[in-house]
């Protein structure tokens, strides 16, 4: 390893090169692209960070939003994917950046928005690493954002969706930047998962980000995934109450950040249904975007979209927690309640899954409410989306996960061999030739490295050129079907 200093517009930093099979990789860890957000600065819009005099080392992650510890997630270990909660410190919006080492100055640039329910989630989660993408030929951001309270509570003295700010500000960063370390700041991939990815759908709907996006892929996000602003005030009253202050920026200015994180748990089970909207969180959350529109619903920006779901979303929430095999008929007409009308509703999925157990239903209309119906929606409005279903079946708690939300990042991100992913607990599935008993014949105990291959080439692919290998959707067809090894 060696190390490479880079020169930013607030200063030069360090980062390191190391080698792999495809060649040198350079990495920059927790360079800031807005100032630390503080006080009641934290319910500002994000400021320029000052410049710096010397090299500022970027060797070591940094640290990340205030947050709840979220890994533990019944029998599943999600930290490789939430990363390892709240790693104190002010200065948190920041860029990871991983390059390709080489004279080309114009290579494609993506930048990923994590998931994590707007509450949780980091740059220094594990599945993030870019260094399959820097090997891939491209210049990969990632980049932290304000969460919870900071990032989302709804304020009448301060700007809505501030982390939604925080991800304009680092694209005009990465546009500032990003010619530094190779990438061409006219080629710029927006993505995003789960929330990431309801955030990178927003994006496209606000005028502030026009032109720092050229392409943007949305995975298991929603188009129909905001709060509208009496929802918002729900919770924003809540807030205020179990923090014995008014519903102000104001007066939240001196509320530490330790009683933000400790507010969280006491914001669940609102009822956020109003006459004209239902919770498009289904109670999993109680922030997520403020607006008045759903970005499904508002003119999109001009821009190549590539967009797509898992085919079993909902197990996340049901399988790890035993709830897959226990739920009941009423499970499943409450889930029906919160996504819309319950007996059509009902009675649609279950034609759709003859034979299907109440726990296979109930996680169906979970995975639709959340992510397909939003995301259904969001092609339509952009109109030209090149769309996709995951499919392969993770045999992780007992062969019950399978196609479930978040198990296409490894394979997008290439991370197949990341050991935190295997085990009893792995999101992966335990290792070995065989599977569970009551394994599906279509899947398989070892995650096939060719799937993983293919996925991340395709988004490479998209990335560089907008074509990520398949038509774009049309009534007749073009979505493609990532199970295992493709045609």
């Amino acid at each position: 390893m060696s190390d490479l200093v880079v020169t930013t517009t607030e200063g030069r930093v360090r980062g390191v090169l190391t080698e792999h099979a495809g060649g040198e990789v350079a990495r920059f860890l927790a360079v800031p692209y807005a100032a630390p957000p503080q006080g009641a600065g934290r319910f500002a819009p994000p400021r320029p960070h000052a410049r710096w005099t010397g090299v500022r080392d970027a060797l070591t992650p940094g640290p990340s939003a205030p947050q709840p510890r979220r890994d533990a997630f019944g029998a599943l270990d999600m930290s490789p994917y939430f990363g390892p909660g709240w790693d104190r410190g002010d200065d948190h919006l920041t860029v990871n950046v991983w390059a390709p080492r080489g004279a080309d100055r114009r290579r494609p640039v993506m930048v990923f928005v994590h998931g994590g329910g707007f509450v949780a989630g980091s740059t220094g989660a594990a599945l993030y690493d870019g260094a399959a993408f820097a090997r891939s030929g491209v210049v990969l951001v990632t980049l932290n954002y304000r969460l919870g309270v900071a990032g989302f509570l709804d304020l009448p003295d301060a700007p809505p969706n501030r982390g939604l700010l925080d991800v304009v500000a680092a694209l005009r960063w990465v546009r500032r930047n990003v010619a530094a370390f190779g990438g061409d700041p006219r080629n710029v991939t927006l993505f995003g998962q789960s929330a990431g990815a309801t955030i990178v759908g927003a994006v496209l709907a606000t005028p502030a980000a026009a032109g720092l996006v050229r392409r943007a892929i949305v995975q298991s996000g929603s188009g129909l995934g905001a709060y509208s602003p009496e929802q918002a005030a729900r919770v924003t009253r809540r807030a205020a109450a179990v923090l014995g202050v008014a519903p102000t920026a104001a007066a939240f200015a001196d509320v530490p950040d330790e009683e933000f994180v400790e507010v969280v748990p006491e914001l669940g089970g609102i009822d956020l249904r109003t006459a004209e909207r239902r919770d498009p969180l289904m109670g999993l959350s109680p922030f997520s975007l403020v607006l008045a529109r759903q970005p499904a619903e508002s003119p999109l920006a001009d821009v190549d979209l590539l967009i797509g779901t898992n085919a079993e979303e909902g197990n996340l929430y049901l399988a790890p927690q035993g709830e897959l095999k226990t739920s009941t008929a009423q499970d499943v007409r409450a889930a029906a309640e919160a996504h819309g009308a319950a007996g059509p509703l009902v009675a649609a999925h279950r034609a759709r899954h003859p034979g299907a157990g109440h726990g296979e239903v109930r996680s169906a209309i979970l995975g639709d409410g959340l992510f397909g119906a939003g995301s259904r929606r969001l092609a339509d409005a952009h109109g030209r989306a090149h769309v996709y279903e995951f499919g392969w079946r993770s045999p992780a708690v007992d062969g019950l996960l399978g196609a479930a939300h978040t198990v296409e990042l490894p394979f997008v991100f290439d991370r197949l061999d990341l050991p935190a992913l295997r085990g009893p607990q792995g999101l992966l599935g335990p290792r070995g030739p065989l599977g569970p008993p009551n394994l599906p014949a279509e899947s398989s105990a070892e995650p096939p490295a060719a799937l993983a291959a293919e996925m991340h080439a395709a988004w490479v692919a998209f990335a560089r050129t907008g074509d990520p290998g398949w038509r774009p959707f049309s009534r007749g067809g073009g979505v493609r079907q990532f199970v295992r090894q493709l045609a």
